[in-house]
């Protein structure tokens, strides 16, 4: 709760500084060539996971495997979720680890007896994101439904491209908010919004 009200803080900060500094910036009938570049949408679902640990590794597990495979991927990637296949290849859901241990561990259930479709979340009850999704839009998903993780699925061919994590969306934000603040500190410096502070 305290970082849905930190970051709807900042963003109605961001955004009236911005509109302040933009009030000051010269109209385009202006003789003046200074002007303020504007500041870009939030940054997309796709090019988040572009910077993940999830693009370039296998995120998909078979929903036939054992659930000690699928904790032997976390291990091994060191990630905390997983998307189960079904046989064609398809999404049929994700695995992670709080499903191990709610599901497993607590229940004194054998990982290596245990098939990964048996205590996966299904595609039924999944949030997922789309790459022309905002981070902020993600963010959103996750909040709503408490949850960490959320595949990424191409809308055309509905299959799954990757898997974004709360860490990818912060990291995101974080330098989202970071070249905002440079920006609007060097138009106030008097440097222009256009060119880097050096």
């Amino acid at each position: 709760m305290l970082s849905r009200v930190a970051t709807s803080l900042t963003r109605t900060v961001a955004s009236k500084n911005a509109t302040k500094f933009a009030a000051l910036a010269p109209s385009a009938s202006s003789s003046s060539s200074r002007f303020m570049t504007t500041l870009e949408e939030s940054p997309s679902a796709k090019s988040a996971w572009e910077k993940s640990c999830y693009f370039e590794m296998d995120f998909t597990v078979p929903e036939e495997a054992t659930v000690y495979e699928a904790v032997q991927k976390f291990a091994a990637y060191d990630v905390g979720c997983l998307v189960t296949t079904d046989a064609n290849g398809d999404i049929s859901g994700v695995i992670s680890e709080r499903d191990y241990v709610s599901k497993i561990a607590l229940l004194g259930r054998k990982s290596k007896e245990t098939k990964v479709k048996e205590i996966s979340t299904k595609t039924s009850n999944l949030m997922v994101a789309h790459p022309e999704d905002s981070v902020d839009d993600c963010m959103q998903k996750m909040l709503s439904k408490d949850i960490r993780h959320l595949p990424l699925i191409d809308e055309e061919t509905g299959k799954v491209m990757g898997m974004l994590s709360v860490k990818d969306l912060v990291k995101s934000l974080v330098k989202e908010k970071e070249e905002t603040i440079k920006v609007l500190s060097d138009f106030a410096l008097g440097k222009g919004g256009h060119f880097g502070s050096e």
